[in-house]
């Protein structure tokens, strides 16, 4: 059997072939991300039965080959770098170059053979692009929101203790209208009052007197046009991201609709569209996974233990090993499901009536929530909660 490593760049890739016993069948060759570079790789590679290709999953530079190396009859196997770079340093490795990581990436497949990788489904692969996308909108909205904040801050600080959320359509339809403290302060209330924001509402007589008032002895000293281009143009953009983000909300539900273990993920109460589709964009299908634990750990939801010698504490922390970003995205729809899911509920109450600390229960419950994910996917059936059974009256 041979076991080809290829070690993945932007424009340019290396390869490397070695044998059952580790040895250099192909040196390591580099090959462009392009039509001629894959038909050079096709040369060096041979025939695909008895060949197993392993590259790291390297940004988004690895997608293209993959595919193509899937349809060309290779088996692939896409590597987490920390186990490669944890691999090449038992050999104590000390020099870094493409070609030594292509052949230490063959000798890592020839002697650890990993599982090869599937090809995601269509449905899967379009959520993990629109998940990814919304993320980058959300991020986007979040910078145009704070850069508001501080055209705010200069201009008419007093705004916020009035409008809370700068990022509603409410505060973006004033700030658009009247950039700054001094041109709140020229407007009538009653004019302001008839402020029409979100088709139907209107800002009203009291919070227009309110900002009026407060306008004509704000401390804002920035109203120049400067400072009005930016707030009138940082406006635009946050209405426009959040157009955007609900529009593609939207298209993510669809989506989801037609994927079949996504739709049975919104049967577990605390686990709406938006994260269900976020665990198939990140995960994949749950049901690859061995089982509930395997797929804990992979999200990171296990004790960092480490007790050596007389070191033993009494706590310990998450593994940083883990799909961290997952992880973090789960925090919320956990704590919705503690308060809504009745079985859930039980459980993290059972936890915290044992002594555990709230944050302690909540990553256990977290840990519940993804083994009934993967109860959902490996069964292909909605979920049904199974609640403890009362206890009897006494008689």
């Amino acid at each position: 059997m041979k076991f080809v490593g290829i070690d993945v760049a932007a424009e340019k890739h290396c390869v490397a072939t070695v044998g059952e016993q580790g040895e250099v069948l192909v040196k390591a060759t580099t090959f462009t991300e392009d039509a001629t570079g894959y038909e050079v790789l096709r040369g060096l590679l041979g025939a695909a039965p008895g060949t197993l290709v392993a590259m790291e999953a390297t940004g988004h530079y690895w997608k293209n080959l993959f595919a193509w190396l899937v349809t060309q009859g290779f088996a692939v196997a896409l590597l987490n770098p920390l186990r490669t770079n944890r691999f090449a340093g038992e050999d104590l490795q000390r020099a870094k170059t493409d070609g030594l990581d292509a052949v230490s990436i063959a000798r890592f497949a020839q002697q650890k053979r990993p599982k090869a990788t599937q090809l995601p489904d269509a449905a899967s692969d379009e959520l993990r692009e629109l998940v990814r996308h919304r993320d980058r909108l959300v991020q986007d909205l979040g910078d145009r929101v704070r850069q508001l904040h501080r055209l705010v801050d200069l201009g008419f600080p007093e705004f916020t203790s009035l409008v809370k959320d700068l990022d509603g359509p409410m505060a973006t339809t004033l700030l658009s209208t009247y950039p700054s403290a001094r041109a709140f302060a020229s407007v009538k209330p009653a004019k302001l009052a008839e402020l029409n924001y979100a088709n139907r509402n209107v800002i009203g007589d009291e919070l227009a007197t309110a900002l009026v008032t407060a306008a004509k002895r704000s401390v804002g000293a920035h109203h120049g046009a400067a400072y009005r281009i930016q707030v009138e143009h940082t406006c635009e953009d946050i209405d426009t991201f959040r157009h955007r983000i609900r529009s593609l909300e939207r298209d993510i539900e669809r989506h989801l609709d037609t994927h079949e273990v996504g739709k049975l993920l919104t049967t577990i109460d605390g686990i709406g569209p938006q994260t269900a589709a976020r665990i198939i964009a990140e995960v994949g299908d749950p049901a690859r996974f061995e089982d509930a634990a395997a797929l804990a750990s992979y999200v990171g939801v296990v004790p960092a233990t480490n007790h050596s010698g007389k070191r033993t504490p009494s706590r310990a922390g998450l593994t940083p090993i883990g799909h961290a970003a997952l992880r973090a995205k789960l925090w919320m729809p956990t704590l919705s499901a503690v308060r809504n899911n009745p079985w859930l509920r039980a459980f993290y109450q059972r936890l915290r009536a044992a002594g555990k600390l709230p944050k302690v229960a909540l990553i256990a419950a977290m840990r519940k929530l993804l083994a009934a994910v993967y109860s959902v996917a490996k069964h292909r059936r909605a979920f049904v909660p199974q609640l403890p059974a009362a206890p009897e009256a006494s008689r």
